[in-house]
């Protein structure tokens, strides 16, 4: 039984992939984003862009969502939202695995980065600090991020508003990234912490 349902479902999984890319690709571009040569993005993925809203995803871009193709995300589904008058832009070669990027002002994504699965990126706090405000909800704190060229972001963790990860630093598993990080650096803990430098020879 185990075998058949090995054999089946690691099947349709692949039989689907090929539809997925196609639909995500006319759902994305109908809404306004703009896409780079070879870009994929397997699954079902939780997506919202307003129409005053900026989505620009570079050359040869994976994104999954679901289904297992990562081990690490199960069947999580990834996200991406990017409101009104708000900017995501995703450069080339980048990889995301079932990861949440939630954008009210502005989120850059440098090239060759790697986003390990069910990562949250958001430049809000989503809700206002000050509960008077949370009553009538009212207006929330948003500062944009920047994640350079060649960063490594690790599974599970979390990247919060007006940080900026600099070129070919590594965030450690679960971080929490609440300040800006120097380029080539291993940081890790909540919240996160310089390790040590990253070797450049």
């Amino acid at each position: 039984m185990k075998i058949i349902n090995y054999a089946f479902g690691g099947s349709l999984k692949f039989m689907f992939r090929p539809l997925f890319i196609w639909w995500n690709r006319i759902k994305l571009r109908t809404t306004g984003a703009k896409l780079g040569k070879h870009c994929v993005i397997f699954n079902r993925l939780y997506y919202f862009l307003h129409p005053k809203g900026k989505l620009k995803i570079g050359n040869n871009c994976i994104i999954s969502s679901g289904s297992n193709f990562n081990q690490l995300s199960r069947n999580l589904k990834g996200s991406i939202y990017v409101g009104e008058n708000a900017t995501l832009l995703i450069g080339d070669n980048v990889g995301i695995s079932s990861s949440c990027l939630w954008v009210t002002e502005s989120v850059i994504i440098g090239n060759h980065v790697t986003i390990g699965a069910d990562t949250l990126i958001l430049d809000t706090d989503a809700h206002p600090l000050d509960w008077r405000d949370r009553r009538k909800n009212g207006p929330r704190n948003s500062k944009p991020i920047v994640i350079e060229d060649d960063v490594f972001i690790g599974t599970r963790s979390i990247i919060l508003k007006g940080v900026t990860i600099g070129a070919r630093s590594v965030i450690g598993a679960g971080s929490v990234v609440a300040k800006s990080i120097p380029p080539d650096c291993v940081v890790a803990g909540n919240p996160c912490e310089i390790i040590r430098r990253v070797n450049l020879e």
